[in-house]
């Protein structure tokens, strides 16, 4: 397979290659493969969690992640797991190697000053992150909710790249998911060049035409391999929902399921869909 490498806003390259899981049997074991800035990296979940287990956790501002029973700020937790410096990798890549090992990623924000944080809570406290709609964040939320359930996760593409493929592939036990992944349009540019631009199409009008296209790769899916579970994954918008009611008895009949991610990234199912 021919990848390329596309530098982010900030130059920080990722080659578009897929996060391998090399799964073995038992979570400890797990490990992934991938390459950043052109340099081919391996980390397994033994190691993530044998040098986080002296670490000191820093203030959360935004993404944790939980290890040994301790949450850490993604890239805190990265950066110590690997050895990459921080400033080498963006927090979307970190999320997503993350929970490809099996970990638990969370939004958190820093506690107020009068009151300490507290490392050892069961659960950091929500927050809305303004870009949790993006393809990437539904993908970030799907993996680590497909991880948390046990499922073993085969292959993340890289979405920000535009990676061709399923977006996401799991199995656990006899069962496979093959999940397509979108996003919910912007009315702005990604891009800081464009930032003062609007996009002359509406979100509206674009969300009907990649509703449109994940349904297809959907169907595809289903008749390249009828035994995999086909999933669409999307955030909740009134819009999807519309367009979902409209189009559920044929997907029903299709064996299509729909899964919503919220702005939590609490994850819901609706359809055909294997034990959860």
């Amino acid at each position: 397979m021919t990848t390329s490498s596309i530098p982010d806003s900030n130059g920080v390259t990722e080659q578009a290659a897929p996060s391998l899981a090399f799964a073995r049997d038992g979570t400890e074991d797990r490990a992934i493969g991938f390459t950043l800035n052109g340099i081919q990296h391996e980390l397994a979940r033994a190691t993530v969690s044998a040098r986080l287990t002296e670490a000191a956790p820093e203030v959360i501002l935004k993404h944790a992640v939980r290890v040994n029973a301790i949450w850490f700020p993604v890239m805190q937790a990265f950066e110590t797991a690997t050895g990459i410096p921080r400033a080498d990798f963006k927090s979307r890549a970190a999320r997503r190697h993350l929970a490809t090992l099996g970990y638990e990623i969370r939004g958190e924000i820093s506690p107020p000053a009068s009151e300490p944080a507290d490392v050892s809570a069961t659960s950091p406290s929500p927050v809305v992150d303004e870009s949790w709609h993006t393809e990437a964040n539904v993908q970030s939320a799907i993996v680590a909710w497909l991880a948390g359930r046990g499922w073993r996760i085969l292959s993340v593409a890289n979405t920000a790249t535009r990676e061709r493929g399923i977006d996401v592939v799991a199995a656990r036990g006899d069962e496979t998911v093959g999940i397509e992944v979108k996003g919910y349009p912007s009315r702005g540019y990604a891009d800081p060049a464009r930032a003062t631009e609007s996009k002359r199409t509406s979100p509206s009008t674009q969300a009907g035409h990649w509703y449109g296209q994940a349904l297809l790769a959907a169907m595809k899916l289903r008749g390249k391999q009828p035994g995999v579970h086909s999933v669409v994954a999307l955030p909740d918008f009134l819009r999807y929902r519309t367009l979902y009611a409209e189009t559920k008895s044929s997907l029903d009949a299709a064996g299509i399921s729909i899964w919503w991610v919220d702005s939590q990234q609490a994850v819901t199912a609706d359809g055909c869909n294997p034990e959860l």
